[in-house]
């Protein structure tokens, strides 16, 4: 797609073959880059799942489009113009409102707060930056996000005003190139994950302990919607009939977590945002992507190794073995381990680091190269090979030492990369663990910079 884009805007005709499920996708994207009506030739179905026979016969009856394509001149199209960020876009009553606003897909499926002039501009007193600051544009639809539609989203999703410097600063991660918002509407349906770090954890009431992932607590369920509802709204990636976004069944939590850096302190561990780069005792957000999380992992034992092997045998070689094919093709994979302080403690008192235990994944979560190579097949990279990526020099040799299919390689390339993470409920034994889809939401991370007169704003917010 890209490649046909770059060549239509060179002058040199194409048509691009895309299977039926991502026609609107496709369409989107390619207006994101710059060219809209880029011809289309439907490849009907499901390619993975054709037989060899069937593909090659709706491969033949493709001619037809690809002819008329090239023969057909792109048309232009009028741009709409969009609304001013005072501009009242209704009037009507609550419930009015809630389906107006569903109507043309600016909520997530549930009911939003209205964002009103007044309620946006309570939000604004908690940022020392202007309203009219443009922050990015986001993909699909190169939409600027600004300040104000911060403000915007977060009143929406039924955030507190003093959220804000917490919602800018989600905004300002994922407008970072690195994190690649235009995948977000890519067939794995991954959700973005926002962690956060710091005083404000407590200032602001988040929840770390029992039901950490679960929706209740304001502060975790509301910023973790408006993440969501930017996504919809600025970026443009929406389920059908908007179609942007091609994910094929997704996963929904949209809560953001907090740690318990309490219990990171009296174990020994550095918090999460340090392995990040930034000083204990800074505010930070790191947002992620999430693909896949496990079930809840129950493990038991007074020594490190008893805790973690089941953590290795589920999180590490289950979850993360299916995914690793992405790990090993691709830089950026970043899996995340969130344990439960009772957890943690077992492995600290044992003498354990961090970095111990990323080396501990590291060199025992194995599995067969000929399963690695078939699960990114089935995926649709077909041209996934351990060889040829050695060869490249992308991969490490050890992933190429033969040719026989049940020699075992490593799930995590980078050790590095794994993310650790205290959370849940401490009188409990467990840990769950999430997986990024890769170089599509790698964790990028932001400090929260509060406003001038922050604690008198907090008092007064708070009556």
């Amino acid at each position: 797609m890209r490649a046909s884009v770059v060549a239509e805007k060179a002058g040199v005709r194409t048509v691009s073959i895309v299977a039926s499920g991502f026609i609107p996708q496709a369409r989107s994207v390619a207006k994101s880059l710059g060219v809209e009506n880029l011809p289309i030739a439907e490849y009907p179905g499901v390619i993975m799942t054709d037989s060899p026979e069937v593909f090659r016969s709706k491969v033949d009856a493709l001619v037809d489009q690809i002819v008329e394509g090239m023969a057909t001149p792109l048309k232009a199209v009028a741009k709409v113009k969009e609304p001013g960020p005072k501009d009242v876009v209704f009037r009507g009553t609550l419930d009015a409102v809630q389906d107006h606003f569903a109507d043309k897909q600016w909520t997530d499926g549930m009911p939003v707060v209205p964002p009103t002039v007044e309620r946006v501009e309570r939000f604004l007193k908690f940022t020392d930056r202007s309203p009219d600051e443009v922050i990015g544009s986001l993909l699909p639809e190169k939409r600027q996000l600004t300040v104000w539609n911060v403000a915007v989203n977060g009143v929406m999703a039924g955030c507190r005003p003093e959220y804000m410097p917490i919602l800018l600063s989600v905004a300002d991660a994922i407008v970072e190139p690195e994190f690649r918002i235009e995948d977000a509407g890519s067939t794995p349906g991954w959700e973005p994950l926002i962690i956060v770090n710091g005083p404000i954890v407590k200032e602001l009431d988040f929840n770390y302990g029992s039901g950490a992932m679960r929706m209740g607590r304001r502060a975790n369920t509301s910023v973790g919607r408006f993440l969501r509802l930017l996504f919809t709204n600025v970026a443009g990636v929406r389920i059908p009939p908007g179609a942007t976004d091609k994910g094929s069944f997704g996963i929904s939590f949209n809560v953001a977590m907090a740690e318990n850096e309490d219990a990171c302190a009296q174990i020994g561990w550095q918090p999460f945002s340090v392995d990040r780069g930034f000083r204990r005792g800074e505010n930070v957000v790191t947002v992620q992507s999430v693909v896949a999380v496990t079930p809840p992992m129950y493990t038991a034992g007074n020594t490190a190794r008893e805790v973690v092997r089941t953590l290795a045998e589920v999180w590490g070689r289950g979850t993360c073995g299916y995914w690793a094919f992405t790990g090993v093709m691709f830089s950026k994979w970043c899996p995340v381990l969130a344990l439960s302080p009772s957890i943690a403690k077992v492995i600290a008192n044992d003498g354990w680091s961090k970095d111990d235990l990323r080396k501990f994944f590291y060199d025992t979560v194995k599995m067969p190269a000929g399963l690695m190579e078939r699960y990114a097949s089935e995926a649709g990279l077909t041209a996934f090979n351990l060889r040829r990526l050695v060869e490249e020099g992308s991969t490490p040799k050890e992933y190429w030492e033969s040719d026989d299919p049940n020699r075992e390689v490593r799930v995590f390339v980078r050790p590095e990369e794994i993310g650790i993470v205290l959370a849940g409920d401490p009188d409990r034994n467990q840990a769950r663990g999430y997986v990024n889809n890769h170089i599509q939401g790698p964790p990028v991370s932001k400090r929260i910079e509060l406003p001038a007169g922050w604690e008198r704003l907090l008092k007064e917010s708070r009556g």
